[in-house]
C-alpha cells in the first residue's frame, strides 16, 4: 500500500473526515460507477443504508445530508459548504433528488435512508448504496469509511487490499525503524526521503505547489474561524470562542501576570486551534490533518512556528507537512487515524504525533530527535476515547485540539533536548494504539454511547 502526503491532507467540509468527508466520497464514486456502467439514466429510486459508527453519530456529523449531495454529483474535495442546507432544504420539500446534479428522482428521506444499529463485519464505518430500476436492482455496493475520508468498497475490504496504490517508491518503509534506517542509509532528513517518494507521483514543483495551497488552506480555515461568532449548530448551544479570544490577547500588551508573561505563545496556538475546530464543527471548509476530528492542531503547531520562528519560510512549510505525513502514514498503516476504530487517540493522538515530528525537523531535529517527538506526543494520548457528546464534533474535540497543540509542541521541545535515545519507539508505541484500540469497548469509540457523552447529562 502506498499513501501519499495528499492522502492524508484533503481539503474537505465539516464536521468529520468518516462520517462526512467519506460518505460524501463514497456516494459521489456510486454515482461514477453508474455513469460508467450507463445505468444512471433507468435509475427510479435510490437506497441509503447507515451501518455502525455511521448509524450511532451519523445525524450529528452530518452524514445522511453528506450522502445525499454526494448522490447529487458534489465531492468534498470541491464542494462550496453554503449550498447543502438549502438544497438538503429544497430536497425535503420536493421529495425529490436531482441524481448527478440533473435527473431527478423521488427520494422520501424517512423511507430511502435507513438507520442500522448493527456493524458491517469490516469496518464500523459502513453504508450500503442501492439504485433500482424499474422493477430490478441495478447496482449496490457497500463503502467503508476507514478515517481521514479514506474510502473501501466491498470488493477492497474482502481482498484485504485497503488501499489500491501499488506506485513503487523509492524509499519505501513499514516502520518507523525502516524509516530511520532509510535517512541514515542515504544521508536524508525525513522530509528529504518524503518528498523522494512524492515524486512517484508528481514532480517536486506539483509536490512543493500542492503543499502550500493545504498550507492557505489552513490559513483560511483559520481566517474564518477567527472572524466568525455566535452558535454553533446542533443544538449544545457551544459558543464560539476564537475570535473573542483573539480580541483579548490583541489587547493584553499590559497584562503582566505570570501566565500572560511566560506562555503568550500558548494563548495563539488555542487560539488557532479553536479557530479550525470551530470552523470545523459549523460544517465549513478545511483540511483533513489526518482527520477532521483532529483538524486543529497541525495548523494551530505550524501557525506558531509561521508566526513566532523569525524568517520562517514556504520550504519549512513543506519540510513539516512532508514530515508530519510520514507519522501520519506509519499510525495508518500500523494501526489507524479512525475515532471509530481505535478511540480518539487514532485521531487527535496521531495528529499530535505529526505535529510534534513537523516541529522537530523545521527547528533542525535529527531523525532520531523527530521520532522521539512523535513518540511523546502520541505516547501521551494512549487510551483517548472518542465519546462526542450528542454526537457532534464539539464537546470534548474543539477544546482537545487546543491541548493536543500545546502538547505537541512541549513534544518537540522534550526530543530537542535530548540526543534522540528514548526507552519506547514510535514504533511499539502505535502498536499499542492499535493493541488499545482492540481492547477498548464499542462505546468509547464514536458511538456516543459511553464517557462524556453520556456523563454530561444536562447536555
Amino acid at each position: 500500500m502506498a499513501i501519499s502526503v495528499f492522502d492524508l491532507f484533503k481539503i474537505g467540509i465539516g464536521p468529520s473526515s468518516s462520517h462526512t468527508v467519506g460518505p460524501m466520497a463514497a456516494a459521489h464514486d456510486f454515482v461514477e460507477v453508474l455513469k460508467r456502467r450507463d445505468l444512471l439514466g433507468r435509475v427510479t429510486r435510490l437506497e441509503v443504508h447507515l451501518h455502525g459508527s455511521l448509524s450511532a453519530t451519523g445525524k450529528g456529523h452530518g452524514t445522511d445530508r453528506a450522502v445525499v449531495m454526494g448522490l447529487m454529483g458534489e465531492h468534498p474535495s470541491h464542494i462550496d459548504p453554503s449550498i447543502v442546507a438549502p438544497r438538503i432544504e429544497a430536497l425535503l420539500e420536493s421529495r425529490t433528488l436531482p441524481l448527478d446534479g440533473h435527473q431527478a428522482i423521488p427520494f422520501h428521506w424517512s423511507r430511502d435512508l435507513q438507520w442500522h444499529d448493527e456493524s458491517l463485519p469490516y469496518h464500523p464505518n459502513a453504508l450500503t448504496l442501492v439504485a433500482h430500476g424499474h422493477g430490478e436492482e441495478l447496482y449496490r455496493n457497500v463503502y467503508y469509511s476507514v478515517g481521514g475520508g479514506f474510502v473501501v468498497d466491498e470488493a477492497q475490504a474482502r481482498s484485504g487490499e485497503l488501499d489500491s496504490d501499488t506506485t513503487p517508491l523509492p524509499y519505501d518503509f513499514h516502520s518507523a525503524a525502516e524509516l530511520m534506517a532509510l535517512c541514515r542509509m542515504h544521508g536524508l532528513r525525513i522530509s528529504e526521503l518524503m518528498l523522494e517518494n512524492e515524486k512517484a507521483w508528481r514532480s517536486e514543483a506539483e509536490v512543493r505547489a500542492g503543499l502550500w495551497e493545504i498550507w492557505q488552506a489552513m490559513q483560511a480555515c483559520v481566517q474564518t474561524g477567527l472572524a466568525a461568532e455566535g452558535l454553533l449548530p446542533g443544538g449544545l448551544q457551544v459558543r464560539r470562542r476564537a475570535a473573542s479570544l483573539q480580541r483579548r490577547l490583541l489587547a493584553m500588551d499590559g497584562d503582566d501576570s505570570l501566565i500572560a508573561s511566560t506562555f503568550s505563545a500558548m494563548d495563539w496556538v488555542n487560539v488557532f486551534a479553536l479557530a479550525v475546530n470551530e470552523e470545523n464543527a459549523a460544517g465549513g471548509r478545511m483540511v483533513t490533518a489526518p482527520t477532521n476530528g483532529a483538524a486543529g492542531i497541525i495548523p494551530a503547531v505550524l501557525h506558531y512556528y509561521m508566526k513566532f520562528q523569525p524568517e520562517a519560510c514556504e520550504r519549512e512549510v513543506v519540510d513539516f507537512l512532508l514530515t508530519a505525513g510520514a507519522v501520519g502514514i506509519l499510525c495508518k498503516k500500523n494501526a489507524s487515524i479512525s475515532g471509530a476504530e481505535v478511540g480518539c487517540q487514532g485521531e487527535v493522538g496521531s495528529a499530535c504525533a505529526m505535529a510534534a515530528a513537523g516541529l522537530a525537523e523545521v527547528m533542525g531535529g535529527s531523525v532520531g530527535q523527530v521520532e522521539n517527538a512523535a513518540e511523546i506526543g502520541l505516547e501521551h494520548n494512549l487510551g483517548l476515547t472518542c465519546d462526542p457528546i450528542g454526537g457532534l464534533v464539539q464537546v470534548p474535540c474543539i477544546e482537545r485540539n487546543a491541548i493536543a497543540s500545546v502538547k505537541a509542541i512541549n513534544a518537540a521541545r522534550m526530543a530537542l533536548r535530548g540526543d534522540g535515545e528514548h526507552f519506547v519507539s514510535l514504533d511499539h508505541v502505535i502498536r499499542t494504539m492499535r493493541d488499545t484500540g482492540a481492547d477498548m469497548q464499542e462505546k468509547y469509540k464514536e458511538t456516543s454511547r459511553g464517557g462524556l457523552a453520556v456523563n454530561a447529562i444536562e447536555c
